[in-house]
């Protein structure tokens, strides 16, 4: 850290950053206090005054009268004691004396009984005026320019690394803090041990790797794993987003890059974490019209400081992202980000320790099932889990109960996916089109092979569905064979089919289904190659990186083989729309039987599912 924030920042108890009064600040806040006092005594001196003050006509008719024993002149202020002993105020013109004003009215100074005197003495309101017509604007443009100033750092440091910085000693998170991710943790465990014991790779020639590429989908823990790398090896951690080097001002983030290196430097061995680094990182060129903007200046100062480490600087970079197709590949070649290491989404395994890492502190009773939770969340991340199981201490809250219920990990779940339940004013009519519809989906479900068993069936609303069929996978699955991805779009269309076959009638429930039936069947042909077309990539508009890059060259296919590919996927519609019916119809006495159950209880679950398709 350099000298400047030494001064201004210390660490806590929690060792998180505090920024010290500034004496300025302090300064600042007398001040107002001793002119809200000057003003207070102006103004209570001028109440005072009030009451006892009378106009210059009034004042010559008293010295006519003799009731006037002394004058005296301050300025344009006139004080006269009077023969009874009181005082009453005056004020005069600027521009002409008293002397003048008795002169003009044919007034005697003898009428003045007593003494008669001219002083010269500042008031107070000359003191005050200068002071809040000059003094408190200037003041107020000072504290405001200090402000300024202080808005994250001085005014002209900008330049200056927004790193947050964790001192070795305080970083507590270690690989025992993160669940799963096993493969990954041996990964880092080598850099760990470059960062302990550098020279042992020295000795035989080895170079410290400069820069670690963590890949993963969003909410898999890749910060965390950084922070993790850092504890393990007791060393500084410099953490930065990719957004923080971008300003609107040209050179900041070059300059900031510069900045956070150098710190780094100083502090080895250390360790620098770029989150989300595709925000700077991205291809250069890629802009219409090429362009050398702010972004592409920030990237091309990281290639240059990565470039500068020897192999006796003690640095590595860390970096995230989960879109490392649009990185520059000057950045992800050797000698830069030497490693690139993949942290999926958590398999059931995985998903156990991360259950019961986010299940401490909270009281959970001994019915809730860890194996069969993990099993029903295929496709959660890290941060999905979390926000389950805080969703389920809510729901518990919520009903007053002092531990959290397998039911309320269940719905929690859903709500995480599927979103809130939500009271619908629905009529008869329209309940029972959507038990039908969903009713549809589960049936189908049902008599393909290739579908995972039926969860949950059920009309109560939920986000913009007005009813859901749940079927989560069994297990993990890594690869897709051609007869599940058709019988995938086979159940999607389930709900469409009963609507036709029961009601002779179409409704809008069923566009959502439509939608991701249609994209699959459009990936089978144009990116699997599972169509008559056969293995040839024809996705001319799902962005693969090139269209990006060449904007201009982009791939182009004939409007001739564009039909064709339009064909094939109205092909696989039309088969599995097809087949959807041929199943509803055959089935229909189930189906009757499965709406019926729906309408009367709203919800059925598994078990209750498998009887009523058994009877």
């Amino acid at each position: 850290m350099n000298k400047n924030n030494k001064k201004t920042i210390k660490n806590n108890s929690k060792g998180k950053a505090v920024r010290k009064p500034s004496l300025h600040n302090n300064i600042f806040f007398y001040l107002m206090v001793f002119f809200f006092i000057l003003l207070l005594f102006d103004f209570i001196g001028s109440g005072d005054q009030v009451n006892s003050k009378v106009s210059i006509g009034e004042v010559l008719n008293r010295i006519q009268k003799d009731a006037v024993q002394d004058v005296t002149v301050s300025g344009d202020k006139i004080e006269i004691l009077l023969r009874d002993g009181s005082t009453i105020i005056s004020e005069k013109e600027s521009s002409i004396s008293f002397d003048e004003i008795l002169k003009n009215n044919n007034i005697d100074r003898t009428k003045i009984i007593g003494e008669y005197k001219v002083v010269h003495r500042v008031s107070f309101d000359q003191i005050i005026t200068p002071l809040l017509m000059f003094g408190f604007p200037l003041l107020i443009l000072f504290f405001i320019f200090r402000q300024i100033r202080g808005q994250n750092g001085e005014l002209m440091s900008f330049g200056k690394s927004r790193a947050r910085v964790f001192d070795k000693n305080k970083s507590k998170i270690t690989f025992s803090d993160v669940a799963g991710s096993e493969e990954a943790k041996k990964e880092m465990m080598e850099i760990v041990d470059f960062l302990k014991s550098p020279e042992k790779y020295r000795l035989l020639g080895a170079r410290t790797p400069k820069g670690v590429l963590l890949v993963g989908p969003s909410g898999v823990g890749k910060t965390l794993l950084a922070k993790a790398i850092a504890g393990e090896a007791g060393v500084p951690f410099f953490s930065a987003a990719g957004s923080e080097f971008m300003e609107m001002l040209v050179g900041v983030g070059s300059s900031r890059v510069r900045d956070l290196f150098r710190m780094a430097r100083e502090s080895q061995p250390s360790l620098i974490f770029i989150d989300e680094i595709d925000a700077i990182g991205r291809q250069r060129g890629m802009g219409i019209g090429g362009g050398h903007d702010e972004r592409e200046q920030t990237l091309n100062q990281i290639l240059i400081e990565m470039d500068g480490f020897d192999t006796r600087t003690d640095v590595i970079v860390l970096a995230a992202t989960n879109r490392p197709d649009m990185l520059d590949p000057a950045l992800v070649r050797p000698g830069r980000f030497d490693r690139r290491i993949t942290i999926p989404l958590p398999d059931l395994k995985d998903r156990e320790e991360i259950i019961k890492i986010h299940m401490k502190g909270k009281p959970v009773s001994d019915e809730v099932d860890i194996e069969k939770t993990a099993k029903k969340t295929v496709g959660f991340s890290g941060a999905d889990i979390e926000n389950m199981l805080n969703e389920s201490a809510i729901l518990a809250a919520r009903e007053d109960r002092k531990t959290i219920l397998q039911k309320d990990i269940e719905e929690a779940a859903l709500k995480v996916t599927l979103g809130s339940e939500r009271k619908t004013m629905q009529t008869e009519e329209e309940r029972r089109m959507t038990a039908y519809h969903e009713a549809g989906h589960a049936l189908v479900a049902a008599n393909l092979k290739d579908m995972d068993p039926v969860s949950r069936v059920s009309i109560v609303a939920r986000g913009g569905s007005l009813g859901h069929t749940s079927f989560p996978p069994e297990r993990d699955r890594y690869n897709e064979t051609k007869t599940r991805l058709i019988s995938i779009i086979t159940t999607s269309l389930g709900g469409r089919a009963a609507e036709e076959v029961i009601f002779n009638e179409l409704t809008i429930g069923a566009s959502d289904d439509i939608s991701r039936a249609t994209k699959l069947a459009k990936r089978m042909v144009t990116e699997f190659g599972m169509s008559s077309l056969g293995p040839i990539n024809y996705d001319i508009a799902g962005g693969g990186m090139w269209l990006a890059r060449d904007f201009d060259e982009g791939f182009q296919i004939s409007d001739e083989m564009a039909a064709k590919v339009d064909l094939e996927i109205k092909k696989i519609m039309d088969s599995c729309y097809s087949k959807a019916k041929e199943i509803i119809s055959e089935k229909k006495h189930i189906l009757g039987k499965i709406t019926d159950r729906l309408m009367e209880k709203e919800t059925i679950d598994a078990e209750e599912f498998k009887e009523l398709i058994e009877e």
